[in-house]
């Protein structure tokens, strides 16, 4: 990985006076993945590095021209209004998919563009998202790329009827567990290597 991104996130990180734990809350990761943003070991994708460049409030090219974006790992999105949700989740699906690039959305249109930009193979998606349903995002990501596996995530299980409709792999009672979520790997239509022990 670059340790030329991983020097220049830590000084700029420095210099604004935050800890991994802050910068981290507001990239919605955990504290983990910045330190392994800042000890070289991970890259940020493009939509990852432009959120660190607001949040650094710095010019996006002065990291992007500090990183190379890696191709080898697989693209994973997370959506959900609710922020303390998204950061739940997230935290989970890493530990889960550690080769994997997690990335999450509180805004369905968000998702729909990095969609369009990136090749997703798994979408978990919230099915209650104020004026966007799930049902519905998971169609549009299903006609950006047929070969996305989508997994819903809900409180309410009268939605898994609805939701098997749609061509989604899986479907999930909120809230998720570490074992659920390798359960539904399990299941996928359009498999995928995620990393870890799959234990």
């Amino acid at each position: 990985m670059s340790m030329l991104f991983a020097g220049t996130l830590r000084k700029l990180r420095s210099e604004r006076g935050l800890s991994q734990q802050e910068l981290a809350e507001r990239m919605y990761v955990t504290r983990s993945t910045v330190a392994r943003w800042e000890n070289g070991s991970r890259l940020p994708n493009a939509v990852m590095i432009n959120r660190l460049a607001e949040c650094l409030d710095v010019d996006f090219n002065t990291l992007m021209n500090a990183a190379a974006e890696s191709d080898e790992s697989p693209n994973v999105i997370v959506v959900d209004d609710r922020k303390i949700v998204l950061s739940g989740v997230v935290s989970i699906l890493e530990n889960v998919m550690p080769d994997a690039v997690i990335t999450g959305f509180t805004r369905p249109s968000e998702a729909v563009e990095y969609a369009k930009e990136n090749r997703v193979v798994l979408a978990f998606l919230d099915i209650e998202m104020g004026k966007t349903s799930g049902l519905d995002l998971c169609r549009t990501l299903l006609e950006i790329n047929p070969r996305t596996n989508v997994v819903y995530l809900t409180a309410y299980i009268e939605y898994s009827f609805d939701a098997w409709s749609t061509g989604a792999s899986g479907f999930m009672l909120k809230p998720i567990t570490e074992e659920g979520v390798r359960e539904q790997l399990k299941n996928l239509r359009y498999p995928f290597f995620f990393g870890g022990t799959g234990k």
